[in-house]
């Protein structure tokens, strides 16, 4: 008997061999994805905290650029240092600020969104351990698709008014920036 190929068995091969091409290029777009929900397209930049005594409210503030071609939709933001982390937003309305919970935030493509006093915030409640002026925390932003982004907001004290030549600079003179007096809800952070 002999053990000589026939015209079957090659065309068997090739029909192996195109299956096995089709099984690897499925797997293959089937997998992208995941790793496509990787590191977002925005940047962060001189992020930090306004730290306040007896375990107050913090307030979180961030410059993010999107570098990408299509808006970047922030939904959450959470930190293993605080039991609540929620975006804010402090609005004006008949001369009283008050803060209210936004659930999301489009950062337009090619665009900055900046968190500042005044303006939209990263609200820090309940420490989980004791923060203090000087600390490292980790924050990690939660954008729509599953896009994350975890940047190092360092902790400054009461008077901090942002990174810069201002760094700990006392704001107390400024209007509505008084961090002395009484400290509730509905004021800035």
């Amino acid at each position: 008997m002999s053990s000589m190929p026939t015209p079957h068995h090659k065309s068997h091969g090739i029909a192996r061999r195109a299956l096995l091409a089709s099984c690897v290029a499925v797997a293959a777009v089937t997998i992208a994805p995941a790793f496509a929900v990787g590191a977002p397209t925005v940047q962060a930049k001189g992020a930090w905290i306004r730290w306040l005594p007896a375990n107050l409210p913090a307030g979180g503030y961030v410059q993010l650029s999107n570098t990408g071609d299509k808006p970047a939709v922030l939904v959450g933001a959470e930190s293993p240092d605080y039991g609540n982390t929620m975006l804010h937003q402090t609005v004006s309305k008949g001369g009283v600020s008050e803060m209210i919970h936004v659930d999301k935030i489009t950062i337009p493509a090619h665009g900055h969104m900046a968190f500042s006093p005044g303006g939209y915030h990263i609200m820090l409640m309940q420490p989980k351990k004791e923060v203090k002026p000087g600390d490292k925390v980790p924050i990690t932003f939660q954008f729509e698709g599953g896009k994350m982004l975890t940047v190092d907001f360092e902790v400054r004290k009461p008077g901090a008014s942002g990174p810069g030549t201002m760094k700990g600079m006392d704001m107390g003179g400024m209007k509505g920036m008084d961090m002395s007096g009484q400290h509730d809800m509905h004021g800035q952070h």
